[in-house]
């Protein structure tokens, strides 16, 4: 690939401007080259911002698509259109890097992935909860079997009351779905990546809209509007693998506890367990000489082997990685064959709460 890796950025809001595009702007062997977004001023201003020389804006993604010289499309729209516009960017020849969630069901992020695997191009979602110092280094620990036979986790995305009021977050038609696939998707993924286990059998679910509805609520972004909110505002999931292992869910943007916590979980195995207390506070509790123990790794005193350069922003080592595999021909940081178990077990939650039955998977 000659010359630098050539990106275009398929929606210019939120998590365009608060992840994707400051944290590829770090990487020397990068550079933005085009901007498109239905809202023509979003696009401009990005490109204004972050864009190469003789860089362009679009307000047609399908426009973007036909440059050839585009290497690299990351898509940062809204949940329902992440499946055919990676579809799309696919077919035309691009790598794609995709916004958690991966599609706002299945058999749309099955489209995705049979895409990349039929047009041979890479296909990464945005996991970056996956590049935390406390996630690499308890993945260090699963591979290493230091934890044993895994077999009972809790994913855990509670907020007591931060209900995301801008952009389209509250509409159900548009995102899919609220907290469970919002927040909640991030948990899961952390939680089958550190137990390394994609292999769902049956899933119980329900989901609540208790909250969404009051008013003058002490939201941490400010009051929402009761009539826009379509979505839930919390969502659990009861799951067991094909190996006998049981996950339980737990997602909310709004529910009264005291305690909250996000993308964070805990792992229970035969030879130790794991507690994520909070982002960077993980403890290892084992029995050694005959007593319990609690180990508490310290992430404040520097990096370690595994930890790629000198940044301990989890976006921007996610987006160093996915940068590096596509000039290497290497692996994606978060593969689209694991992303897609995550899509079916939110799906799976969802079905199952709104019809009161379990539901079992192939």
């Amino acid at each position: 690939m000659a010359g630098k890796l050539k990106i275009g950025i398929i929606g210019c809001g939120g998590i365009a401007n608060g992840k994707h595009m400051p944290n590829l702007d770090k990487i020397d062997e990068v550079e933005m080259v085009a901007f498109c977004d239905l809202v023509e001023e979003r696009a401009v201003k990005a490109e204004a911002r972050f864009g190469a020389k003789d860089a362009k804006v679009y307000t047609d993604y399908k426009e973007l698509l036909k440059d050839e010289s585009i290497d690299v499309i990351h898509v940062c729209t809204p949940n329902r259109s992440h499946s055919f516009i990676t579809v799309d960017a696919l077919e035309a020849g691009k790598h794609v890097m995709c916004e958690k969630p991966m599609a706002i069901n299945y058999a749309e992020a099955k489209k995705m992935l049979e895409a990349s695997e039929r047009t041979g191009k890479k296909l990464t979602i945005g996991y970056q909860q996956r590049w935390r110092p406390d996630s690499l280094y308890l993945k260090e620990l699963t591979n290493n079997d230091e934890l044993g036979d895994i077999y009972y986790a809790k994913a855990v995305a509670l907020r007591r009351r931060a209900v995301p009021t801008w952009g389209v977050f509250l509409n159900e038609y548009e995102q899919g779905g609220g907290p469970l696939i919002d927040i909640g998707t991030h948990a899961l993924d952390l939680t089958l990546w550190l137990m390394n286990n994609y292999k769902p059998r049956m899933v119980v679910g329900t989901s609540y809209k208790k909250l969404g509805k009051q008013r003058n609520a002490a939201n941490a972004w400010g009051d929402w509007d009761p009539e826009k909110f379509t979505t839930e505002d919390s969502a659990f999931g009861f799951i067991v693998m094909e190996n006998g292992a049981t996950i339980v869910l737990e997602s909310a943007w709004a529910i009264n506890i005291a305690d909250p916590k996000e993308a964070v979980c805990l792992l229970a195995g035969t030879k130790a367990g794991a507690d994520m207390l909070g982002k960077e506070d993980l403890r290892i509790n084992s029995v050694k000489n005959g007593r319990q123990c609690i180990e508490v790794p310290n992430f404040k005193t520097g990096g370690v082997a595994f930890f790629d350069g000198a940044s301990s922003d989890c976006s921007e080592l996610e987006a160093r990685a996915w940068v590096n595999a596509v000039l290497t021909d290497t692996a994606p940081p978060t593969r689209a064959d694991q992303a897609i178990v995550v899509t079916q077990i939110l799906g799976a939650i969802y079905e199952s709460a709104a019809s009161g039955q379990p539901v079992y998977l192939d």
